[in-house]
Order: structure tokens, then C-alpha cells, then sequence
């Protein structure tokens, strides 16, 4: 629909937001990148300051951009694999545009953008309010769409799990406007069917300039996951969920030098969150990398090994830290831990 009527999208839509375009571009700092991600027909550019990237699916719309921003620089591109270089991005606006992606696909797109954009960047997502999945309106006048939706609650679970820091929500009956800035965090890599989903206690500031959890050299969790044939590729938490259906995730999110820097109340936020993340994405199981935190999370008498309760229906099971700073496990005891965990979760 987009690339045969993008005229008379253009001219049955005009721009709304204007306001909230030049309140997000005075979060921009001056001479950084900002793109309009879904750009449509490039109404939102001119008011978002330069130099602007207009990103789009659509060849035809791209072609109007021309004559609404005519020094924007325009790419054709995926939301889900962004061509757009890592840290590079300095604000990233999305006016119904991240819409279009299956809600179970949404954490592995705001992942990549996370990547795309550069240390405490501000983005602006605003999408559809409700809980479609890739649904026809009713109303949809121009014919053939296809939304997903969220409630603000959820949404913003999803903005943190990738690494943004969530200044604001917004809603109202239709939209759902979310505020945020790219974290020194570390970002899910989460998508539905996995076998198994690994919960560090909370990365480390290492790691999260790195992008891959438990990246430091020391640390004994890739040995380990490679020893037991966990995964295959080191260090690549892209091709765990991929090849293996292993996912990654973290208790908290804010990154420390340690982990026995973060509070029993940041702990048991992040359990609650876990909670939603399991029941939400139905993994095989739940492996937690670190007991004391799952203690201070969950259960303060709990042992390492299968846990008697679940956690968002799913069993969960606990094993050391394999921090390097853990003296009280060796590297075969954490092979021992994952081919357990990999037996219960078939």
C-alpha cells in the first residue's frame, strides 16, 4: 500500500506532532545524526533539524521526501536490520513506524537500534495502543495495513530490555508515545521459542560497551557454554538464539564494575520484570547466572540447581556466577551446570 499510494497517504496525512518533533530534536545534540526511522513521506524532517536521515521501506516514499527535506540523506532500509553504522545515530524519531513489526520481533528490532545509536541519545517511538498482532484496522481506509499493538506498561518493559533508559510514557485511547535514551546498557537478545533463556545478575560496564554479555576475558561463562556444547561461536548472542534457541537477559539492567553493587530492591524490580519477559516469551527454561542475586530477586534460602517454584510458568533453574571473581567454582562446574540445564530443558 505504502509504495503504490504513497501520494495520497502523504496528502490524507498530514503532520500532527510538530510540537513533540522540535521538543525531540532540542534533545539532539548539535551537528549529531537524527533520523526519522519509517519516515513516510518526510513531513517530520524539516522540524527535526540537521543533519537528518530519512529511512524508509518504501522507495516511493522516499521519493517525496525530496520535496518535503530535500538535504535529507535517504535510505532505503529494514527497521530490523538497520543500515545505519553502529553508534553513529545521535536521536532516533519513530512516528508509527515500529507499528508494522510482530509484537515478539519488536525486542530484537529496539536491540539493533540500541546498537545504531550513540551514548545517551534520545529517541521518540510512538506506536499503536492495544494488543494486536499484525491485526487489519477496521477503519483503515486505504486498505491492506496491518498494526501491532501495546499497552504502556509493556511497551516500556520492551524499551528497557533493549537498553534505553525510559524518561517518559505517554498514552491515550489510540497512541501509546514513549521517551527514552540509549543506556550504557546491555540489551536483550530475546525472541519466542527459545529452549532456554540465560539471566545474567546485571552486566557489567564492560560489558555493556562491548554489547555481548560476560564479554570480559576472564569470566568463565563462554569457556563454559562452549565446553558443554551450550553454543557454538564465542562471545555471538545473536547466533545462540539463533542456532541454539538460547536467549540472554539480565536480573537488572544498570551496569557495575560488580555485581554486589546493585540493591536487593533493584533485584527484586528486575525478578518482576524477568517474571513478565518468561511469561510473555514461554522459554523451555530459565537459567540464572548468579545465586546470590536470585536470592536477593526471588528466594532468600535458595540452593543452586532446579528451583522449586517457576518464574512466569517456566522452571528455573540457579548456578554459580561465573564471574572470575567467584573462587568457589571451577570452569568443569559450570559445564556440568549447562549440560543439566540443558538436559531439563528438552
Amino acid at each position: 500500500m505504502y509504495e503504490g499510494r504513497a501520494a495520497e497517504w502523504a496528502a490524507r496525512k498530514p503532520p500532527r506532532f510538530l510540537d513533540e518533533a522540535a521538543a525531540f530534536a532540542a534533545r539532539v545534540d548539535p551537528g549529531a545524526v537524527r533520523g526519522d526511522l519509517g519516515c513516510g513521506p518526510g513531513a517530520y524532517i524539516p522540524t527535526l533539524g540537521r543533519p537528518a536521515l530519512a529511512l524508509d521501506a518504501t522507495i516511493a516514499m522516499l521519493e517525496l521526501v525530496t520535496e518535503a527535506a530535500p538535504g535529507a540523506w535517504r535510505v532505503c532500509g529494514d527497521l530490523e536490520a538497520l543500515p545505519i553504522r553502529t553508534g553513529s545515530l545521535g536521536g532516533g524519531w519513530a512516528r508509527a513506524s515500529y507499528l508494522h513489526i510482530p509484537r515478539t520481533r519488536l525486542p530484537l528490532a529496539l536491540r539493533d537500534l540500541h546498537r545504531a545509536c550513540s551514548p545517551d541519545a534520545p529517541i521518540v517511538l510512538t506506536l499503536k495502543r492495544g494488543d494486536a498482532e499484525l491485526d487489519e484496522l477496521a477503519d483503515d481506509s486505504l486498505g491492506g495495513r496491518r498494526f501491532s499493538g501495546w499497552e504502556p506498561e509493556p511497551l516500556a518493559d520492551v524499551v528497557a530490555g533493549a537498553g534505553f533508559e525510559v524518561d517518559d510514557v505517554a498514552a491515550d485511547d489510540e497512541w501509546v508515545t514513549i521517551e527514552a535514551r540509549r543506556g550504557r546498557l546491555l540489551p536483550d537478545t530475546v525472541a519466542p521459542g527459545m529452549r532456554i533463556l540465560i539471566a545474567g545478575l546485571n552486566p557489567s560496564l564492560y560489558t555493556a560497551d562491548a554489547g555481548v554479555g560476560y564479554a570480559r576475558p576472564g569470566n568463565r561463562f563462554w569457556p563454559a557454554a562452549l565446553g558443554s556444547g551450550l553454543v557454538t561461536l564465542d562471545r555471538d548472542p545473536l547466533a545462540a538464539l539463533r542456532d541454539h534457541g538460547v536467549g540472554m537477559t539480565n536480573l537488572v539492567s544498570r551496569a557495575t564494575p560488580r555485581a554486589d553493587q546493585v540493591s536487593g530492591v533493584e533485584y527484586r524490580e528486575g525478578g518482576a520484570r524477568l517474571a513478565r519477559l518468561v511469561e510473555w516469551l514461554a522459554p523451555g527454561l530459565v537459567c540464572v547466572v548468579g545465586i546470590t542475586g536470585w536470592r536477593l530477586a526471588v528466594d532468600k534460602k535458595a540452593q543452586v540447581g532446579l528451583q522449586p517454584q517457576p518464574l512466569g510458568g517456566r522452571p528455573v533453574y540457579v548456578m554459580p556466577n561465573t564471574s572470575g571473581l567467584n573462587a568457589h567454582a571451577k570452569p568443569a562446574d559450570y559445564e556440568r551446570h549447562f549440560r543439566e540445564v540443558m538436559a531439563l530443558a528438552l
